[in-house]
């Protein structure tokens, strides 16, 4: 059992009905003697648990660089994270985290919020806890990042600074600074909503184009998924042709509350205003798509590597297929 400040977090087991000696672990938070939120992890679902530190001045808020891996792993930047080690409370995760991956000792942890959210991860669905910590830290900030980062900045308008922040960094940065923009909402309010997986494809770019969704619910099942040839398209436009197919969707089915992912960083990035619309053929369908957005509550957009799109670019490539071998 972990102990958050005067909230507990807690592990307990859980056994299916009609399933002998299969155990699946259950996680809960308690708020005094409240059961404040409770995230079952149904079979096969992954869990992961990371606290995550803010560090700010007058310069900005201070982020990594987190090392590549591959040569041709794209660069992110992310606000000190870390896991937490058996027998560890989560500030003291925080703590060694923090010294172990960028040399900074801080003076003062102290709680500032717990998000939950889910995320892709292949044909399920990732449950995510994330404790967020305010840091202190004496001046000067000078970090010494080691194994996990490889340089660090301080920003202060991330809208026009040349980081790329990771999907968590942009949400725990919204979510405690709610610095949401008008066409953007917190993925907070659609955590626990619909997901919606959207892709387009294109032979030849340009060429013959299909695009694909497929639907979540909130525990992660599959609803629906569908492909539909486009006619001839370059691959960016199938791309925002998938995702209007996808909100139109969303809103014949009368969802208010959908977190739209895609694995193109352009449309997502255009989405969520980090970039703008330059191009001309792409400007009517984002402005169609801009005016759709209305009919929800709450809407979010995240990329992931295709890799983790799979079953969206499964329906649109069956959708080419299928026009081809007539």
């Amino acid at each position: 059992m972990i102990f958050l400040n005067n909230h507990v977090i807690g592990i307990s087991w859980l056994t299916p009905v009609g399933v002998t000696h299969k155990i699946l672990p259950t996680l809960y938070i308690l708020r005094g003697k409240q059961v404040g939120r409770a995230i079952m992890i149904r079979g096969g679902m992954k869990q992961r648990i990371r606290v995550v530190g803010l560090i700010k001045n007058e310069d900005g808020v201070l982020v990594f660089k987190r090392s590549r891996g591959r040569s041709d792993s794209p660069v992110f930047w992310e606000l000190p994270t870390g896991k937490i080690k058996f027998g560890e409370q989560p500030e003291e995760a925080m703590a060694r985290s923090l010294t172990e991956y960028t040399g900074l000792n801080a003076s003062s942890v102290n709680l500032k919020d717990v998000i939950t959210f889910l995320a892709p991860e292949g044909s399920s669905q990732l449950s995510n806890l994330y404790i967020i910590y305010e840091l202190g830290i004496a001046n000067p900030i000078k970090p010494t990042p080691r194994d996990r980062y490889t340089g660090y900045k301080f920003v202060k308008d991330f809208a026009t600074s040349n980081v790329r922040l990771n999907e968590t960094s942009i949400s725990v940065l919204e979510i405690i600074d709610g610095k949401v923009t008008s066409d953007r909402i917190s993925p907070r309010d659609t955590a626990n909503g619909i997901t919606i997986n959207v892709d387009g494809a294109s032979r030849g770019n340009p060429g013959p184009s299909g695009i694909g969704y497929c639907i979540h619910d909130s525990s992660g099942k599959i609803t629906e998924r569908k492909g539909e040839f486009i006619g001839f398209s370059t691959s960016r436009m199938a791309e925002y042709y998938a995702m209007k197919k996808g909100i139109e969707r969303a809103i014949e089915l009368g969802y208010k509350s959908v977190h739209f992912i895609s694995d193109s960083l352009m449309v997502v990035n255009q989405l969520n205003g980090i970039f703008h619309v330059k191009n001309q053929d792409i400007a009517p369908i984002y402005n169609d798509i801009q005016q759709k957005l209305s009919n929800f509550d709450a809407v979010s957009f995240t990329h992931v590597p295709r890799s983790k799109n799979m079953i969206a670019d499964s329906e649109a490539n069956t959708a080419i297929d299928e026009i081809l071998q007539k």
